[in-house]
């Protein structure tokens, strides 16, 4: 027996058919819900816009919610909208007068009348809660809702119309029969926290298809709704064993490449860990100019105000020129899932072979409090995505320098990481002096020396090994204690 094939139909929202598992299915029964404002309108314009043809025009039903002319003017502020698709492709018709009387009957027959008269191959209804407060017999109400759904979406299967519901739910634990009867059922939610916007969808239901599950961060602009969708971890192409092993990449910093046993091997995820004024960025700095000398666009998502400005007139010549891009890191509500995309659109773009990520810090404490909770996971999923473009990654985290030793992240950089450099305060003779080590690189040898190091107007220079003898604050450094506390995890401040 032949499986029957149902055609998916991009919607037109970036991320929205990768969310989806391809598209929307055509001829789909679909409840577009969520809390007022939370942008449902907005997409469902969006699918409409991107969808209708004259061909397959679509019919927009408005009840009880604004009125179509008010609703157009709006909708005419976005990009999507196009005035020429208007009575050709798509047709906005009120039910107001229906509704206002509390007559689920009277309305599905308008919506019949009008499907019959126009053919369309999209059939949206706006606001369908509206028809649940109108109805003057609230005993029935559940019921007879139940019946208007079922008979409504078994007619526009009947006339091969991809249905749309927009409705006002706040939340998913109210009994309704519309989320039993839909194929599809988008979730639409936001918060506001402090001075960001938090805009989430989540796929609940689509019937026939695999979606991504959890809920997605998405953004709403003049370009309309995008939805910053990175696919899950098992979906990336594993890199050939061989592909980070001969090719090592130069730090640019003299006596570095030798501590990491030859440079750091392409492809790899390097963190660099250290207190404030330690030079973390100016280690960034030089692994990008030392790209740019020999050929390699370099990436930077600097959470430091005016980090090329502070780089020096050099590093700023090299961003003007083109040879590093800065990907703009300002949004209040910047997400994880959008600054991995945002890489990997620069990635691809430039074919860029090096990001610098300055720093994880102060990219976690720039979320809002609700992004917060799931960035380990997130981080997670935006590595592996960037793992599959080849590039070579550096991450800079602050580290506390604590009297007794360190810890580095509970968020799971350090187990993400394939080479890990920590850089140090420590006391010896009276004075207080910068130290670096190499913790880990992943299938390589490398230095367990700790070495001195030195910042000047020239930039990092590695200086002479730190003598066997030497203690920082009463306790000695040792590779051992340093490599508890890379069992410890990084705490990110």
């Amino acid at each position: 027996m032949r499986k029957a094939m149902i055609k998916r139909l991009q919607t037109g929202v970036p991320g929205l058919d990768e969310i989806l598992g391809g598209g929307l299915p055509e001829l789909s029964f679909n409840l577009l819900a969520g809390a007022p404002g939370s942008g449902k309108t907005s997409l469902a314009h969006q699918m409409m816009f991107a969808m209708a043809t004259p061909e397959r025009p679509a019919l927009y039903f408005t009840v009880l919610g604004e009125p179509p002319l008010k609703m157009l003017r709006y909708q005419q502020q976005f990009d999507y909208f196009d005035i020429d698709k208007l009575n050709r492709s798509i047709r906005f018709i009120n039910l107001a007068e229906e509704a206002g009387l509390g007559s689920l009957d009277k309305v599905l027959r308008h919506i019949v009348a009008e499907v019959e008269t126009h053919e369309p191959g999209f059939v949206f209804v706006d606001s369908f809660r509206s028809l649940t407060l109108s109805s003057p017999n609230e005993g029935s109400t559940f019921f007879s809702l139940q019946r208007f759904a079922q008979e409504l979406g078994v007619l526009m299967a009947s006339w091969q119309a991809t249905t749309f519901l927009i409705g006002e739910y706040a939340e998913l634990h109210e009994p309704n029969p519309l989320f039993t009867v839909s194929d599809g059922l988008i979730w639409l939610r936001q918060s506001v926290q402090g001075n960001s916007m938090v805009r989430k969808i989540e796929i609940l239901k689509m019937r026939g298809q695999a979606t991504q599950p959890g809920s997605h961060t998405f953004r709403m602009s003049a370009n309309g709704i995008q939805v910053f969708a990175v696919p899950p971890l098992s979906s990336y192409p594993k890199l050939a064993p061989e592909f980070s092993a001969k090719a090592r990449l130069s730090m640019g910093i003299p006596g570095l490449d030798e501590m990491l046993g030859g440079g750091l091997p392409r492809g790899y995820f390097l963190l660099v860990a250290g207190p404030s004024g330690s030079g973390k960025s100016i280690l960034a700095g030089a692994f990008l100019d030392e790209g740019a000398r020999v050929g390699e666009i370099g990436i930077i998502a600097a959470f430091e105000r005016r980090w090329i400005h502070s780089r020096g007139e050099h590093v700023a010549a090299l961003v003007r020129a083109g040879q590093i891009s800065v990907v703009d890191t300002e949004s209040s509500d910047l997400s994880v899932e959008e600054l991995g995309l945002l890489l990997m659109a620069e990635i691809r773009r430039l074919d860029a072979r090096r990001v610098v990520i300055d720093s994880l810090s102060g990219f976690e404490l720039a979320l809002a409090p609700s992004l917060r909770k799931d960035f380990r996971q997130s981080l997670a999923r935006m590595l592996a995505a960037l793992a599959s473009t080849g590039a070579t990654v550096l991450m800079t985290v602050a580290l506390e320098n604590h009297d007794a030793g360190f810890h580095l992240s509970p968020d799971g950089a350090a187990l993400l990481s394939d080479a890990i450099i920590v850089q140090r305060y420590v006391e010896t003779d009276g004075r207080r002096q910068r130290v670096l080590s190499v913790l880990k690189v992943r299938s390589s040898d490398h230095s367990s020396t700790l070495h001195r190091y030195h910042i000047d107007d020239e930039g990092m220079r590695i200086g002479e090994p730190l003598a066997a003898r030497a203690w920082t604050h009463g306790r000695r450094l040792s590779r051992q204690q340093n490599s508890r506390a890379v069992t410890s995890g990084f705490g990110m401040t």
